[in-house]
């Protein structure tokens, strides 16, 4: 396929330079000149898409509990950093199409709740994108979600992620009806990012932070690396 976003995209909305999964973390990321942001969506206890990466909220809000467990309405009450909220999916997609940003929407179901999640994300997402020039892409480590997210939005492309590439990543990929592969560059041999090319799927790796690391992956063909540094590395590096 021909990759639908930017070469580089800023990782959780504004890297390690602001709260992760936040509207701020967009804007941040925006303003460094970034034309694509990557994020992660999971289901509060009510069923509304939010964008936060964990299962429980410790980590990342001054909160406690299971994400599952927390109605969107006290989610929202939280702060996620610097007094930023948890903010809804809807939200962001908003924020993102306002500012000209392509999305790389991770689908990330706290378990049990992987194909309700697939759906639920890839249904609204083809709703807040209705028309747009550059529609998202929609990735996932979970091949329940990516299953339920094609049936209910099958024009989105989608990218299974991995950490390691499997042996099967080819069938995998096939099966899912996937368009790229994502995975940890740490674990990408040059020969694989080849055979994936080569078989017509485009290939994202996160999380580089080191622009010598970025410049060897867009050597190796390369189509999109997900950054964390967003002040070393930059929204226009190239070869």
């Amino acid at each position: 396929m021909s990759w639908p976003g930017p070469w580089i995209l800023a990782h959780r909305g504004g890297g390690s330079l602001a709260p992760e999964n936040t509207l701020g973390a967009i804007r941040l990321g925006a303003s460094l000149g970034f034309k694509g942001v990557e994020f992660d969506v999971m289901l509060a206890g009510d069923g509304t898409p939010v964008l936060i990466h964990d299962e429980t909220l410790e980590r990342t809000t001054n909160g406690r509990g299971a994400v599952a467990a927390t109605p969107y309405s006290a989610l929202a009450k939280l702060n996620a950093g610097n007094g930023e909220p948890v903010p809804s999916f809807e939200q962001a997609a908003r924020l993102c199409r306002k500012l000209g940003l392509w999305a790389n929407v991770e689908i990330k179901p706290a378990k049990g709740h992987e194909r309700a999640t697939g759906t639920a994300v890839a249904e609204l997402a083809s709703d807040l994108w209705r028309g747009a020039d550059k529609p998202p892409l929609l990735s996932s480590f979970s091949s329940e979600a990516l299953t339920c997210a094609r049936d209910a939005a099958p024009a989105l492309a989608r990218g299974f992620l991995v950490g390691k590439v499997p042996p099967d990543w080819e069938s995998r990929l096939r099966e899912l009806e996937c368009a790229a592969l994502h995975c940890d560059y740490k674990h990408l041999a040059r020969e694989t990012a080849t055979q994936v090319r080569a078989a017509g799927y485009a290939i994202l790796v996160y999380t580089v932070n080191e622009p010598a690391d970025a410049q060897r992956m867009l050597g190796w063909g390369v189509d999109c690396i997900v950054t964390d540094a967003l002040d070393r590395i930059g929204p226009e590096l190239s070869l």
